[in-house]
């Protein structure tokens, strides 16, 4: 019988393969492993700023994306890591490459999580885009992988808590925000 711990084992070395097998690539992983975080944030940083919305909707949505990711981050990875304490693959795994250090507990993804809840509120408010900020976080926590930082379980943990909370704290703010008074 294949256990789920062999699934995310035998996925992680499937990804982590590619590391070690060219300098280029190992640049590309290391790019969207670490970098690719800094465009997302900026590309979403310029789309408020650029948003043709009142000033009054844009500071909401940047403070519903700021609570989203700092509930999903904060509050919720850093729990559930405070009583899960799960080794990072590179130092669990013998024959794991590691591109780059990274220190803590793997599970779960705390970039994932982060990125994953930005994602939410911006799908909530402009569907295209939104699923752009999805895909690109996603690629992200794949490349974590592919590094050598985090097992395909963390990536699905963390997008999972970043989605649930994302989209929980838009649905909130929804539902208790103030009509303007005409």
């Amino acid at each position: 019988m294949i256990m789920m711990s062999d699934i995310n084992t035998s996925t992680f070395f499937l990804l982590n393969g590619l590391a070690g097998q060219s300098m280029l690539l190992d640049r590309l992983i290391v790019f969207l492993a670490v970098y690719l975080v800094y465009i997302i944030a900026a590309v979403f940083i310029l789309g408020i700023i650029f948003w043709r919305a009142s000033r009054s909707e844009k500071i909401k949505t940047a403070a519903i994306a700021l609570i989203s990711v700092a509930v999903s981050r904060g509050i919720f990875v850093e729990a559930i890591r405070f009583f899960y304490h799960h080794p990072r693959p590179f130092a669990a795994l013998p024959g794991a490459r590691q591109l780059f250090p990274e220190t803590g507990y793997s599970f779960p993804s705390g970039h994932t999580a982060f990125f994953f809840a930005l994602s939410a509120v911006v799908y909530h408010y402009h569907k295209k885009a939104g699923v752009t900020f999805f895909v690109l976080s996603a690629i992200m926590g794949l490349a974590r992988i592919a590094a050598g930082v985090h097992y395909p379980f963390d990536i699905i943990g963390g997008a999972l808590i970043g989605w649930l909370v994302g989209f929980g704290i838009c649905a909130l703010a929804k539902r208790f925000s103030v009509k303007d008074v005409q």
